[in-house]
Protein backbone atom coordinates (compact mmCIF):
# COMPACT_ATOMS: atom_id res chain seq x y z
CA UNK A 1 0.00 0.00 0.00
CA UNK A 2 1.46 3.08 -1.09
CA UNK A 3 1.36 5.45 2.33
CA UNK A 4 3.83 8.68 2.73
CA UNK A 5 5.13 9.04 5.94
CA UNK A 6 2.58 12.01 6.95
CA UNK A 7 -0.12 9.33 6.98
CA UNK A 8 1.32 6.04 8.06
CA UNK A 9 0.10 4.55 11.36
CA UNK A 10 2.27 1.66 12.57
CA UNK A 11 0.78 1.43 16.27
CA UNK A 12 0.08 -2.35 17.26
CA UNK A 13 -3.04 -1.73 19.26
CA UNK A 14 -4.17 1.25 17.02
CA UNK A 15 -4.39 -1.25 14.08
CA UNK A 16 -5.66 -3.61 16.41
CA UNK A 17 -8.37 -1.59 17.35
CA UNK A 18 -9.32 -0.69 14.06
CA UNK A 19 -9.64 -3.87 12.36
CA UNK A 20 -11.98 -4.94 15.75
CA UNK A 21 -13.97 -1.98 14.78
CA UNK A 22 -14.29 -2.70 10.83
CA UNK A 23 -14.44 -6.22 11.59
CA UNK A 24 -15.71 -7.03 7.69
CA UNK A 25 -12.45 -7.24 5.30
CA UNK A 26 -11.47 -8.87 2.04
CA UNK A 27 -9.19 -11.67 1.82
CA UNK A 28 -6.87 -11.50 -1.32
CA UNK A 29 -5.02 -14.05 -3.16
CA UNK A 30 -2.73 -14.25 -6.41
CA UNK A 31 -1.83 -17.57 -7.76
CA UNK A 32 -0.86 -18.96 -11.01
CA UNK A 33 -1.73 -15.58 -12.73
CA UNK A 34 -4.81 -15.22 -11.26
CA UNK A 35 -6.16 -12.88 -8.08
CA UNK A 36 -9.15 -13.90 -6.33
CA UNK A 37 -10.70 -12.24 -3.20
CA UNK A 38 -13.15 -13.23 -0.76
CA UNK A 39 -15.19 -10.30 1.63
CA UNK A 40 -15.67 -11.91 4.98
CA UNK A 41 -16.32 -10.82 8.48
CA UNK A 42 -13.17 -11.73 10.65
CA UNK A 43 -12.53 -12.19 14.42
CA UNK A 44 -8.75 -10.78 15.76
CA UNK A 45 -7.43 -12.36 18.29
CA UNK A 46 -4.49 -10.06 19.42
CA UNK A 47 -2.44 -12.17 21.44
CA UNK A 48 -1.91 -15.27 18.91
CA UNK A 49 1.52 -14.28 17.62
CA UNK A 50 3.80 -11.38 17.88
CA UNK A 51 1.18 -9.46 15.51
CA UNK A 52 -2.15 -11.56 16.37
CA UNK A 53 -3.83 -14.14 14.12
CA UNK A 54 -7.05 -13.58 12.15
CA UNK A 55 -9.74 -16.10 11.72
CA UNK A 56 -12.69 -16.31 9.11
CA UNK A 57 -14.81 -19.06 7.35
CA UNK A 58 -15.85 -19.43 4.04
CA UNK A 59 -18.83 -21.93 2.64
CA UNK A 60 -17.22 -25.47 1.82
CA UNK A 61 -17.38 -25.23 -1.82
CA UNK A 62 -15.32 -21.91 -1.67
CA UNK A 63 -11.79 -23.39 -2.31
CA UNK A 64 -10.34 -20.07 -2.99
CA UNK A 65 -7.71 -20.21 -0.06
CA UNK A 66 -7.00 -23.74 -0.22
CA UNK A 67 -6.20 -23.50 -4.37
CA UNK A 68 -3.77 -20.69 -3.45
CA UNK A 69 -1.04 -21.33 -1.37
CA UNK A 70 1.92 -18.64 -0.12
CA UNK A 71 1.00 -15.59 1.09
CA UNK A 72 -2.64 -13.67 1.51
CA UNK A 73 -4.09 -9.95 2.06
CA UNK A 74 -6.55 -9.22 4.31
CA UNK A 75 -7.75 -5.64 3.76
CA UNK A 76 -9.91 -3.93 5.99
CA UNK A 77 -11.41 -0.83 4.95
CA UNK A 78 -12.29 1.66 7.84
CA UNK A 79 -14.53 4.68 7.33
CA UNK A 80 -14.20 7.24 4.06
CA UNK A 81 -15.01 10.91 3.12
CA UNK A 82 -15.06 12.78 -0.27
CA UNK A 83 -13.16 16.50 0.69
CA UNK A 84 -14.03 19.45 -1.21
CA UNK A 85 -11.81 22.23 -1.65
CA UNK A 86 -14.35 24.31 -0.48
CA UNK A 87 -13.60 23.37 3.13
CA UNK A 88 -10.00 24.97 2.42
CA UNK A 89 -9.21 28.55 3.19
CA UNK A 90 -7.03 28.77 0.61
CA UNK A 91 -9.82 28.35 -1.95
CA UNK A 92 -11.26 31.47 -1.26
CA UNK A 93 -8.00 33.36 -1.64
CA UNK A 94 -6.00 31.96 -4.24
CA UNK A 95 -8.13 28.74 -5.70
CA UNK A 96 -5.35 26.22 -6.06
CA UNK A 97 -6.99 23.72 -4.24
CA UNK A 98 -8.15 20.09 -5.56
CA UNK A 99 -10.34 17.73 -4.21
CA UNK A 100 -9.39 14.15 -2.27
CA UNK A 101 -10.21 11.53 -0.47
CA UNK A 102 -9.54 10.68 3.26
CA UNK A 103 -10.04 7.32 4.47
CA UNK A 104 -8.41 4.75 7.33
CA UNK A 105 -7.67 1.24 6.03
CA UNK A 106 -5.27 -1.74 7.48
CA UNK A 107 -3.80 -4.31 5.21
CA UNK A 108 -2.62 -7.42 7.12
CA UNK A 109 -0.36 -9.84 5.10
CA UNK A 110 0.51 -13.69 6.45
CA UNK A 111 0.18 -17.53 5.05
CA UNK A 112 -3.75 -18.56 5.88
CA UNK A 113 -4.11 -21.87 7.24
CA UNK A 114 -7.44 -24.10 6.66
CA UNK A 115 -9.01 -26.15 9.20
CA UNK A 116 -12.37 -28.11 9.35
CA UNK A 117 -12.53 -29.53 13.21
CA UNK A 118 -15.95 -29.19 14.22
CA UNK A 119 -15.11 -27.95 17.79
CA UNK A 120 -12.78 -25.19 16.56
CA UNK A 121 -14.96 -24.04 13.55
CA UNK A 122 -17.91 -23.77 16.77
CA UNK A 123 -16.06 -21.87 18.82
CA UNK A 124 -15.45 -19.45 15.80
CA UNK A 125 -18.90 -19.31 15.18
CA UNK A 126 -19.35 -18.63 18.67
CA UNK A 127 -16.78 -16.02 18.93
CA UNK A 128 -18.06 -14.42 15.67
CA UNK A 129 -21.87 -14.43 16.50
CA UNK A 130 -21.04 -12.57 20.14
CA UNK A 131 -18.67 -10.23 18.33
CA UNK A 132 -21.28 -9.04 15.67
CA UNK A 133 -24.16 -9.16 18.23
CA UNK A 134 -22.69 -6.97 20.10
CA UNK A 135 -21.77 -4.65 17.19
CA UNK A 136 -25.08 -4.25 16.84
CA UNK A 137 -26.00 -3.63 19.54
CA UNK A 138 -29.08 -5.98 20.44
CA UNK A 139 -31.24 -6.16 23.54
CA UNK A 140 -30.69 -9.64 23.43
CA UNK A 141 -27.97 -11.32 21.69
CA UNK A 142 -28.40 -14.34 19.79
CA UNK A 143 -26.28 -17.38 20.41
CA UNK A 144 -25.38 -20.48 18.33
CA UNK A 145 -27.14 -22.36 20.68
CA UNK A 146 -30.27 -20.64 20.21
CA UNK A 147 -30.42 -23.01 17.19
CA UNK A 148 -31.49 -26.96 17.15
CA UNK A 149 -28.26 -28.83 17.66
CA UNK A 150 -28.54 -31.28 14.21
CA UNK A 151 -29.09 -28.05 12.34
CA UNK A 152 -25.89 -26.44 13.84
CA UNK A 153 -24.20 -29.89 13.03
CA UNK A 154 -25.44 -29.45 9.49
CA UNK A 155 -23.62 -25.80 9.29
CA UNK A 156 -20.77 -26.74 10.48
CA UNK A 157 -20.34 -29.39 8.33
CA UNK A 158 -20.58 -27.15 5.31
CA UNK A 159 -18.34 -24.36 6.27
CA UNK A 160 -13.80 -24.30 6.30
CA UNK A 161 -12.45 -22.16 8.60
CA UNK A 162 -9.47 -19.84 8.09
CA UNK A 163 -6.48 -18.73 10.14
CA UNK A 164 -4.20 -16.36 9.10
CA UNK A 165 -0.97 -15.77 11.49
CA UNK A 166 -0.29 -11.75 10.72
CA UNK A 167 3.65 -11.92 9.43
CA UNK A 168 3.13 -8.06 8.06
CA UNK A 169 0.45 -4.99 9.03
CA UNK A 170 0.46 -1.79 8.08
CA UNK A 171 -1.78 1.19 8.64
CA UNK A 172 -3.12 4.18 5.99
CA UNK A 173 -4.97 7.32 7.77
CA UNK A 174 -4.62 9.95 5.08
CA UNK A 175 -6.85 12.55 7.26
CA UNK A 176 -4.62 15.94 5.93
CA UNK A 177 -2.06 15.53 8.38
CA UNK A 178 0.30 17.15 5.45
CA UNK A 179 -2.58 20.06 5.37
CA UNK A 180 -2.36 22.91 7.92
CA UNK A 181 -4.51 22.87 11.05
CA UNK A 182 -7.17 25.62 9.33
CA UNK A 183 -7.55 23.30 6.37
CA UNK A 184 -8.50 20.11 8.37
CA UNK A 185 -10.63 22.51 10.47
CA UNK A 186 -12.43 23.42 7.49
CA UNK A 187 -12.91 20.25 5.39
CA UNK A 188 -13.69 18.65 8.77
CA UNK A 189 -16.86 21.12 9.15
CA UNK A 190 -17.98 21.06 5.83
CA UNK A 191 -17.76 16.75 6.47
CA UNK A 192 -19.98 17.45 9.93
CA UNK A 193 -22.03 19.29 7.84
CA UNK A 194 -23.12 16.32 5.41
CA UNK A 195 -23.92 14.18 8.92
CA UNK A 196 -23.28 10.61 7.31
CA UNK A 197 -21.32 8.20 9.46
CA UNK A 198 -18.42 7.79 7.37
CA UNK A 199 -18.30 11.96 7.16
CA UNK A 200 -18.79 11.96 10.98
CA UNK A 201 -16.04 9.51 11.61
CA UNK A 202 -13.49 11.35 9.61
CA UNK A 203 -14.07 14.60 10.24
CA UNK A 204 -13.84 13.52 14.03
CA UNK A 205 -10.40 12.07 13.14
CA UNK A 206 -9.08 14.88 11.04
CA UNK A 207 -9.80 17.39 14.22
CA UNK A 208 -7.30 14.52 16.77
CA UNK A 209 -4.69 14.29 14.19
CA UNK A 210 -1.78 16.65 14.05
CA UNK A 211 0.23 18.28 10.90
CA UNK A 212 3.41 16.92 9.96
Amino acid sequence: MYTPRAFVEDRLPVLHEAIRGIAFGALVTAAEGAIEATHLPFVLVPDEGPLGTLYAHVARPNDHVRRHGGEALAMFAGPHAYISPNGYPGKAVHGREVPTWNYIAVHAYGVPETFTDPTALLDLLDTLTDQSEKAAEQSVPWQVADAPADYVESMLGAIVGIRLPIARIEGKWKLGQNRSVEDRAGAAKLLAERGGDDERAIASAMLAVKSS
